[in-house]
């Protein structure tokens, strides 16, 4: 996965992306879509994204054709959903813990329902 976000951490390789997404392209086509950038630092690029397994290349004589692979960001789609998981479990815990103690006390929160976290940006 440290390659997928190093490929997405380059705001040029998302626009290359973006450009493969609607359909395969030549280095050339994607050089000069791109227009402010060398046909080198395309290959760069390419390769990167190439290495990280979000594009795939086939040979057409001469040409290399490049294609977008959204399969490629499987690992990162993953790895976000876990986060995101982990992130409802803990506020729907939150939520059941507040409804207990609405329940038990006078129809408001309890005062351990309604403490704030101490820390910075909290006081």
């Amino acid at each position: 996965m440290d390659a997928i976000l190093l490929a997405l951490g380059a705001s040029r390789r998302r626009e290359i992306l973006g450009l493969l997404r609607c359909g395969e392209r030549s280095a050339g086509e994607i050089y000069r879509a791109l227009g402010d950038v060398t046909f080198g630092a395309v290959s760069q690029h390419l390769g990167v994204l190439e290495r990280a397994g979000l594009v795939q290349v086939r040979r057409e004589g001469r040409s290399r054709l490049y294609l977008a692979r959204p399969e490629g960001l499987g690992p990162l789609r993953e790895w976000l959903e876990s986060m995101w998981d982990d992130a409802l479990a803990a506020l729907k815990a939150r939520a059941e813990a507040e409804q207990a103690g609405v329940r038990r006390g006078s129809g408001r929160p309890s005062a351990e329902g309604m403490r704030r976290p101490r820390g910075r940006g909290h006081d």
